[in-house]
């Protein structure tokens, strides 16, 4: 079946299969238990799909593969114990100590900072319950809300197989075809898509997770980390120019800050929603491409995010860091976050192929407050850490044991398994919000907008997907829609 607005005149090579050749019954949507339940890992589709993905680049990241890094402090200025109940956030003035990864996505290891990409913004706390890792953007929302699509969406963000070059066909084309994605694309190309600095930009968890307090109760949770610095940010023009110039701009200027004692702090801010309140939310609060309105769910201050220390050496510190939204502690767990869900898995199977299995111990990633009792044992980097002790569970050795108390609260699910779209709320749609957006900005941030998008659609080779990227903004506004169809068509003759 084609999708919307393919056209009929394209040759079909048949069903998409797996990688053993069965056909491929739902390439949009993973298979969660019941509408809105947690993806399954029997999606076989999905996980042959995620893990292909992992391993097709040797050996930087497949995405976020230019980096850098830095470690700090987080101080807890409020106390959120009526939310959580994680030890690190149980006590004001706490601190506890990080390492935070800046990336760009698409580009290599040897790419240019100062281009249009989003920034990854990838938080390791070292908690004495083991450590949180936080992995988000400098953007509050992504391009696709199912994990299933995140290889194809990549994919058409790196170089083409044949050509061996970035093509704006494969970029318009899947989003334009991807309607979702018209939110942060409006992000992308807003002034905001070039930061002047790392330290001159925001970072945000993105997804939604669950916090639980002692009692048992459950809260949805979102983070953003306001820079104290002022946000700061480049034209295409001076990226263009200070790309060529200077490649290495952004992690120079945030090693040479922090060597003057100008240490870049965050402000840390959260937004809580009962659990109640999401089956009847008036969109749905799990879905990436969307924010949380403040005037529904106000950002609540509870702390402060300092960097002040260089790690010693690239390659050990920043290249081998690691980090997996599965690393929770107790009083933090999951959503049902269908991005999220995907990256629990991708994540950490990414690291075990490109590092080793044995990539939490090294250093950077080893907890500092409390030491990792596992029953793994050899493998690639394995330094006999656990001398002669039994490697099951239970034994009668002394050996570790279960706490019979998880570290979330479950999440009750209802229905058959299936390869589910998300449940529908009164105002999901893919435009509202990215609408919303543009009527926020200024002219003079509307001009940069269309010209950014309209220099970069001009390029593609069909008119029919030009055409289709145009009028997913045209549904978000009307005369955004207008502005950018009159600037695409002025550069294309």
């Amino acid at each position: 079946m084609l999708a919307p607005g393919q056209e009929a005149h394209v040759t079909s090579q048949g069903p998409l299969t797996t990688e053993a050749g069965a056909p491929v019954a739902d390439n949009q949507n993973s298979e969660t238990a019941g509408v809105g339940g947690p993806v399954l890992v029997q999606d076989q589709a999905l996980l042959e799909k995620l893990a292909h993905f992992n391993r097709e680049r040797i050996p930087e990241r497949i995405v976020h593969a230019r980096g850098a890094g830095a470690y700090g402090t987080f101080t807890l200025t409020r106390d959120v114990s009526q939310w959580t109940r994680a030890k690190f956030l149980s006590e004001v003035g706490k601190q506890t100590e990080t390492f935070l990864r800046f990336s760009t996505v698409a580009g290599s290891l040897g790419s240019a900072d100062a281009v249009r990409d989003p920034r990854g913004f990838a938080l390791k706390f070292y908690t004495e319950e083991g450590n949180y890792d936080l992995v988000g953007n400098n953007t509050p929302v992504f391009f696709i809300k199912d994990a299933i699509k995140f290889p194809d969406f990549i994919h058409t963000q790196k170089r083409d197989p044949y050509t061996g070059s970035q093509e704006a066909d494969n970029v318009w084309d899947f989003w334009g075809l991807s309607p979702e994605s018209t939110h942060q694309v409006t992000w992308l190309f807003g002034d905001r898509g070039i930061p002047a600095t790392l330290r001159h930009m925001n970072g945000y968890g993105s997804h939604t997770y669950q916090w639980n307090n002692e009692a048992g109760e459950v809260f949805w949770v979102k983070y953003h980390f306001k820079t104290d610095q002022g946000i700061k940010n480049l034209t295409a023009g001076e990226a263009a120019k200070l790309a060529g110039e200077d490649p290495d701009s952004h992690q120079r200027d945030l090693r040479e800050a922090i060597e003057r004692g100008e240490f870049p702090s965050w402000t840390v801010q959260v937004q809580i929603m009962p659990a109640a309140d999401a089956a009847n939310y008036r969109f749905n609060p799990f879905d990436l491409t969307k924010v949380w309105p403040h005037e529904d769910y106000p950002a609540i201050e509870i702390g402060k995010l300092e960097l002040n220390r260089n790690p010693e050496n690239i390659f050990a510190e920043v290249e081998q860091s690691i980090f997996s939204p599965a690393h929770f502690v107790p009083g933090i767990g999951p959503s049902p976050d269908k991005m999220l869900q995907g990256r629990l898995f991708a994540y950490g199977d990414a690291h075990r192929y490109r590092v080793g299995i044995n990539a939490d111990h090294l250093p950077v990633n080893r907890p500092h407050a409390t030491e990792a009792r596992t029953n793994s044992r050899d493998g690639y980097l394995y330094d006999g850490r656990h001398k002669g002790g039994k490697n099951y569970e239970p034994n009668s050795f002394g050996g570790p044991f279960q706490t019979d108390r998880p570290l979330w609260v479950s999440t009750p699910v209802t229905g058959g398994t299936g390869n589910h779209e998300a449940p529908s709320h009164v105002e999901d749609d893919d435009f509202v919000q990215a609408g919303d957006l543009y009527r926020l900005m200024s002219e003079d941030e509307k001009a940069r907008l269309i010209e950014n998008l309209a220099g970069n659609i001009a390029g593609v080779s069909r008119d029919d997907i030009a055409a289709r990227a145009i009028g997913n903004f045209r549904r978000a506004d009307g005369d955004f829609g207008k502005r950018l169809e009159a600037a695409v068509q002025a550069l294309r003759g």
